[in-house]
């Protein structure tokens, strides 16, 4: 047998070592299932994206946040959507997706946040679905748990009614917030009592002092809302127009350094590069809008963040649950450069 120059093996019995000129890639039989036997919490190591335990990304699964930086937790509920449901397997469709961010330092940044932070999967919120008027506050006591440790949290859901109860832990924990919204709808309908419902969170949000909607941004609107509450809205025609390097000007110019949360519903995406979510819009940002977008957000100061309505019921091949995963991988990110790197908004 001849060895190829690009790719050593040693013959440990149940042990391999590949050296490729993607890099250094070491597959063991301890490198399986690293949602578990992962030794440490800032690392990218190889494992096969077909197989293994799926925590979102290979982060390790564990409810210990001492020294962690950064806990990603599901929040599987969709009990407040209005057309689709299915978005309760949300967390699970984009952790399986996640094996594909996971195995390297993804372009185009120039350092991998999996290992500049600590970074764990806390697992999921536990919802208990027989008593749906109970849930938010299940949602925002999940929330301000991991918290009020110092770890910042980026949630996957599930519909986007979730982000009221968790923006109502981080206001009490931070004080009234910038919102970096991206989405189809504004979510600010008014309602006439206390509804669970996933178009009208952001009025309540509004009312109840969580966020100032004059220092907040909502971004890829492409419905009619005639009562806005004051956010600063570019829709989707405005960015097809302007461009993605207006819109993050703008972005930029409106956030400043103030304490921002993110929240990113995918049907911000035209449901041609994201058909499964529950309430799909046509002419919104494609894939490749959306992600340079996010990119060009570093110095955002972001302190917490979400991903809502992915809906693996309604997908084909993994592509919205695929699309998730990058641009939750990109949050992480721009995470890390913040408050890892120390980077700010160049005004």
């Amino acid at each position: 047998m001849v060895e190829s120059p690009a790719c050593t093996w040693h013959s440990e019995p149940c042990r391999f070592l590949r050296t490729t000129t993607r890099g250094n890639i070491m597959a063991r039989h301890d490198s399986v299932d690293l949602a578990f036997t992962a030794k440490a919490l800032n690392h990218t190591d190889f494992e096969s994206s077909f197989s293994g335990a799926l925590s979102f990304a290979r982060r390790k699964y564990t409810k210990n946040l001492n020294g962690v930086d950064l806990a990603v937790t599901g929040i599987p509920f969709d009990t407040a959507t209005s057309n689709r449901p299915g978005t309760r397997f949300g967390p699970r469709g984009i952790r399986a997706a996640s094996t594909e961010v996971a195995w390297q330092r993804n372009w185009p940044w120039e350092f991998n946040p999996m290992e500049l932070m600590s970074i764990v999967d806390y697992g999921d919120c536990a919802i208990e679905y027989g008593t749906p008027q109970g849930v938010p506050d299940q949602i925002e006591a999940h929330i301000a748990r991991i918290i009020k440790t110092g770890t910042a949290v980026l949630s996957l859901g599930g519909d986007h009614f979730l982000t009221l109860p968790v923006l109502r832990a981080h206001a009490k924990r931070h004080g009234p917030l910038s919102l970096l919204h991206f989405d189809a709808h504004t979510d600010t309908w008014k309602d006439d009592g206390w509804r669970i419902d996933h178009g009208t969170m952001f009025y309540h949000a509004v009312r109840e002092g969580l966020v100032n909607p004059e220092q907040s941004v909502q971004v890829g609107i492409r419905t009619t809302n005639d009562d806005p509450l004051g956010f600063n809205i570019f829709p989707a025609d405005w960015i097809h127009r302007n461009g993605t390097e207006a819109l993050v000007e703008n972005v930029l110019g409106i956030l400043g350094d103030r304490k921002t949360y993110l929240t990113f519903d995918i049907d911000c995406v035209d449901p041609a590069y994201a058909p499964g979510t529950g309430t799909p819009v046509c002419g919104g940002l494609s894939s490749a809008q959306v992600l340079d977008v996010v990119r060009r957000l570093r110095g955002v100061n972001l302190v917490g963040m979400d991903l809502v309505e992915v809906s693996p019921p309604y997908d084909h091949a993994e592509i919205t649950a695929l699309l998730g995963a990058f641009i939750a991988y990109d949050f992480i990110a721009l995470y890390a450069a913040k408050h890892k790197l120390g980077e700010s908004v160049v005004k």
